[in-house]
C-alpha cells in the first residue's frame, strides 16, 4: 500500500462543482493506497480577506492575519471531507495543529519546526500537487505565446524559479522535497496529461542555458538616502526589519562619498509600509537624511542550471533589456540565476524578450 499526497489549488477548488471534481480525482487514485489530500482556499477566498483586512487597517496585526487566512483553508477541508464521504470514502479534515504541526512566532511568513511523526509520515515517495495549469512552464503562457511545457525541472532550477516569481509552487514544499527527495508532479486538476516532474538533477539538464525566464510584481524598492558609513550600520538598520519578520531580497550600497553612502533594498510589496514606518525612528538615530520608497518596480529573472557551465549569460540578459529601453535598477546574481529590478511597467515586455534571445522555448522539452 502506497502512501500519496496531493495538493490542489485554490482554483480547483473554487466552487462545489470543483471541490466534488476533486473528490472523484481523489477516489480515482484511493483504491490499495493511503492518501492525505492538501488544499488551498476557494478561488479567491485569501484575495478577500486581504481586502476586508485592509479596508480596517493598513498594517493590520500578524497573528490576527494568521488568525484570519486560516479559516480559508477550514472552509475547503471540511467541504472535501464532507465530498468524499458522499462518494464511499471515509475522510476526515484536520487543521495543522490537529495532525501535530508546529511552527516558530513568525506571523504570516512562520516556517514549520515540527511534525508529529505519529501522525503523518514526512518521508513520503510521491507527492502529486493539482492546480489550473498542467505543469511547469519556460515562462508565464499567458505573457508569452510560445512558452511551453517542460517535462522535467530539477529541485534547484524549482527553488529558484518559484522564489523570483513562478507561481505554480510555494517555495518551502520544494524545500522539503528536495531535503527528502521526494519527485513532486505539477499536473493540471482538470485534465488528466502528464505534468511537470520536480526532481534531482540529472545528466542532459545543463544543456539549456536557461530553463525559464520569470518576473514578480509583488516588490517595492527602499533606499535610505546619505546613511553614515560606518561600522554597525547595516546591522542596525535590518536587525529591525528582520525584528518584524520582514524578508528582505536584494541590497545595493553605493560607493561611500564624504563619509556617507545611500542604501537601496527590495521587498514584498505588502510589507514596504510597516518597514518603512519601522524605519523612521532608525534613520534618526543614525543620522541619515531619509527615505524613499518606489511600489512600481518589478523583478525579472533568468533560471537554469546550465548556467554553471557557459560564460555571458548575464551580459546576454543586460544587452536584451538594453535594446528594448529598459532601465535595470537593481542587479542580484546566484550560480543559477540572473535578477534585474526593473519599472513595472516593463515586466511583460523584458519577459518576452529574454525567452525569445536565449530561445528557450527550443530548449524546454528535456
Amino acid at each position: 500500500m502506497a502512501l500519496i499526497v496531493q495538493k490542489f489549488g485554490g482554483s480547483s477548488v473554487a466552487d462545489a462543482e470543483k471541490i466534488m471534481n476533486v473528490a472523484r480525482r481523489v477516489a480515482a487514485s484511493a483504491p490499495g493506497n493511503q492518501m492525505i489530500v492538501v488544499v488551498s482556499a476557494m478561488g479567491k477566498t485569501t484575495d478577500g480577506l486581504l481586502m476586508l483586512a485592509r479596508q480596517i487597517s493598513t498594517t493590520p496585526d500578524l497573528r490576527e492575519m494568521d488568525m484570519l487566512l486560516s479559516t480559508g483553508e477550514q472552509v475547503t477541508i471540511a467541504l472535501l471531507a464532507i465530498a468524499l464521504q458522499s462518494l464511499g470514502l471515509k475522510a476526515k479534515s484536520f487543521t495543522g495543529p490537529q495532525i501535530g504541526m508546529r511552527t516558530d512566532h513568525a506571523h504570516t511568513q512562520a516556517r514549520i519546526t515540527q511534525i508529529d511523526a505519529d501522525r503523518v509520515r514526512r518521508a513520503l515517495d510521491t507527492c502529486e500537487i493539482y492546480t489550473d495549469v498542467d505543469g511547469v512552464y519556460t515562462a508565464d503562457p499567458n505573457i508569452v505565446r510560445d512558452a511551453r511545457k517542460l517535462t522535467r525541472v530539477a529541485y534547484d532550477e524549482m527553488l529558484e524559479l518559484a522564489s523570483l516569481g513562478a507561481k505554480v509552487l510555494q517555495t518551502r514544499s520544494v524545500e522539503f522535497a528536495k531535503k527528502y527527495g521526494v519527485t513532486v508532479h505539477v499536473r493540471s486538476t482538470f485534465r488528466p496529461d502528464p505534468g511537470t516532474l520536480v526532481t534531482k538533477e540529472e545528466v542532459g539538464m545543463e544543456q539549456a542555458v536557461v530553463t525559464g525566464v520569470t518576473h514578480d510584481r509583488n516588490q517595492a524598492k527602499v533606499s535610505i538616502l546619505r546613511v553614515p558609513d560606518r561600522p554597525g550600520i547595516a546591522a542596525r538598520v535590518f536587525g529591525a526589519i528582520s525584528a518584524k519578520n520582514i524578508v528582505v531580497d536584494m541590497i545595493v550600497q553605493n560607493i561611500s562619498q564624504d563619509g556617507y553612502t545611500d542604501m537601496s533594498f527590495t521587498l514584498p510589496r505588502g510589507d514596504h509600509a510597516r518597514a518603512v514606518a519601522d524605519l523612521s525612528e532608525v534613520v534618526r538615530e543614525i543620522g541619515a537624511r531619509g527615505i524613499v520608497h518606489d511600489e512600481r518596480v518589478a523583478k525579472v529573472s533568468i533560471v537554469g542550471v546550465g548556467m554553471r557551465s557557459h560564460s555571458g549569460v548575464a551580459s546576454t540578459m543586460f544587452a536584451t533589456l538594453a535594446r528594448e529601453g529598459i532601465n535595470i535598477q537593481m542587479i542580484s546574481t546566484s550560480e543559477i540565476a540572473v535578477s534585474c529590478v526593473i519599472e513595472d511597467k516593463y515586466a511583460e515586455l523584458a519577459v518576452r524578450s529574454l525567452h525569445d534571445a536565449f530561445d528557450v522555448a527550443k530548449g524546454a522539452l528535456r
